[in-house]
């Protein structure tokens, strides 16, 4: 169990280290090279362990692409954009949509059924979004608005959208076609990280680079591929050997609460009443999503 909880705690210093970074370098160009590179050690593991799976069909190549736009450079950019002007466990918790959103996409997408209190569920846990959305920061006001919302918002909501979008789209390479996840994630690894160094080039000063401190830069860079890449990546999976799926998404949501604390104690941010009772509304709204799952039977992997 406390496996679970230190996977969560990692997956919440994520947020907290990705807006240490971005007081080193300019988004777009943190987001390409840290991507670059993780994809790069994806594929060289790959290709020394498993060297008879390291394939990639040209007749795959629009879902290679297709999951290194949504999936890395879309999800990662918006995000990290956002992140310039929300708090870091604002942004962690509007990722908190990831099931919600999961669920409606695999609705009209995947035809998969929906009763009346998974609706419910659904409904309970977007109205939950609502006090901390109508929270804002004087940063917050920097990155302007469209109507109730700030573009900061927006960009993470839409992140926390091509991100789910990305796991589908990850399930039909790795189930459908084949293809091992290092191998997957390597390839749309390197066209999200070249996407996202191309738009750097464009909107981004490169005097040489993007940089303010490069050795700090380096730092947070290596933190990330290490925690989130590595890390995080390995532990999920092997967790879910052991817990079943249900557990760990509400295990997941203990998430943004470790994000408050390390942004409490590292960035000096402040925790406001409102995320405590959108917290209490999303976690009611997903333990009504998932009731009936929870009363399923769940076998254990050895």
């Amino acid at each position: 169990m406390a496996l679970v909880f230190l996977l969560y705690a990692l997956f919440a210093s994520v947020f907290t280290i990705s807006k240490m970074s971005l007081q080193y370098a300019q988004p777009f160009f943190f987001v390409g090279t840290r991507m670059l590179f993780a994809g790069v050690l994806m594929l060289a593991y790959q290709f020394f362990r498993d060297r008879a799976n390291f394939v990639f069909l040209k007749k795959d190549f629009l879902y290679f692409l297709a999951l290194g736009f949504f999936s890395i450079y879309l999800t990662n950019v918006l995000e990290f954009w956002g992140l310039k002007y929300l708090t870091s466990f604002k942004t962690c918790f509007i990722y908190s949509l990831s099931p919600f959103v999961s669920a409606l996409l695999s609705y009209f997408l995947l035809a998969e059924k929906m009763n009346r209190k998974k609706w419910l569920g659904l409904l309970v846990g977007f109205s939950g979004f609502i006090p901390i959305l109508l929270t804002t920061t004087q940063d917050e006001e920097q990155a302007g608005h469209l109507m109730v919302l700030s573009w900061a918002e927006i960009a993470v909501i839409i992140a926390a959208v091509s991100s789910v979008y990305g796991w589908i789209l990850l399930k039909q390479l790795v189930a459908d076609r084949n293809y091992t996840p290092f191998m997957a994630n390597g390839v749309s690894m390197l066209i999200g990280g070249s996407l996202a160094l191309f738009h750097s080039s464009l909107v981004e000063t490169w005097d040489p680079l993007p940089v303010t401190e490069a050795i700090p830069f380096m730092e947070c860079a290596m933190l990330l591929i290490i925690v989130s890449n590595l890390i995080c990546y390995n532990l999920y999976g092997s967790l879910l050997r052991k817990y079943s799926p249900t557990f760990m998404s509400f295990a997941g949501f203990t998430t943004p609460f470790f994000t408050a604390l390390f942004g409490w104690f590292y960035l000096d941010e402040i925790v406001s009443l409102p995320f405590f009772i959108s917290a209490t509304i999303v976690l009611s709204g997903l333990f009504i999503f998932y009731l009936e799952e929870l009363k399923k039977p769940y076998i254990i992997q050895t």
